[in-house]
């Protein structure tokens, strides 16, 4: 048996249309404004997935999505590992498809988010990443979909370079990039005038330059032949300490 035309609308396009545009309108009222920033990958891995060279993020518009998280950030959040004091935290935003489409695809020539991509959230100042695009967060209301849900985890900075033209994004970590070599490492040449700089001109390192003439309380070369006298590395017996053994 069929089911009962009365109550089966979900190819009535009306209905949906109605639908989109209460979702649209409720982002609108309980949302926040965000920028959707774009990830340029220049060289990717086919193997790994991943970008061999510097990503670059020069694009944001200005989005309205609403967060899903109303009582905090979600993920471990902040806690003390082995390495270092990491932060992970996550939130979930969503956004309407027709919002999305209209205000950010076509700009950016995108048809979906897209993992990698990065939300800045300026109530805090951050910069969130696309971990996951949840394409269905509700399954076909009325035989359709009409948002997204990004499931974010907040940005690791990995040497990227942004260029967006908005002062509060660029100015993230501006202080951060180390950007590209110009001048490669003598390793052969005794020529100690070739200098190793960055890509704004400052001087990183200099070939046959030891840590002593950066850091003057650094004891590397004192400690290093010290050691000489009691450790032997030699290949006949490299776990040996001197004469002792």
């Amino acid at each position: 048996m069929a089911t009962n035309f009365f109550f089966n609308n979900f190819q009535s396009s009306q209905e949906q249309l109605l639908i989109e545009n209460l979702i649209i309108e409720s982002i609108k009222i309980y949302g926040h404004d965000v920028k959707y920033v774009k990830r340029i990958v220049q060289n990717k891995d086919k193997i790994y997935g991943e970008d061999t060279q510097t990503s670059k993020y020069n694009n944001a518009v200005d989005v309205e999505m609403y967060i899903k998280n109303v009582e905090g950030f979600q993920g471990e959040g902040d806690f003390l590992s082995k390495f270092n004091l990491e932060i992970r935290d996550q939130i979930t935003f969503t956004i309407a498809r027709r919002t999305f489409n209209d205000e950010v695809g076509q700009y950016m020539t995108i048809d979906r988010p897209r993992e990698g991509d990065l939300v800045y959230f300026p109530l805090n100042r951050k910069l969130f990443e696309i971990k996951f695009v949840e394409h269905e967060p509700i399954f076909y209301q009325m035989g359709a979909l009409q948002m997204y849900d990004l499931k974010c985890e907040l940005f690791e900075y990995n040497g990227e370079l942004f260029e967006t033209g908005e002062p509060e994004i660029d100015s993230l970590y501006e202080n951060n990039f180390l950007g590209s070599v110009q001048s490669q490492v003598l390793l052969t040449d005794d020529d100690v005038s070739q200098v190793l700089t960055l890509e704004n001109g400052d001087v990183f390192a200099t070939e046959g330059e030891s840590i002593e003439d950066i850091d003057t309380a650094a004891e590397n070369e004192t400690i290093q032949t010290e050691a000489e006298d009691f450790l032997d590395f030699s290949e006949t017996n490299p776990f040996s300490e001197g004469g002792r053994f």
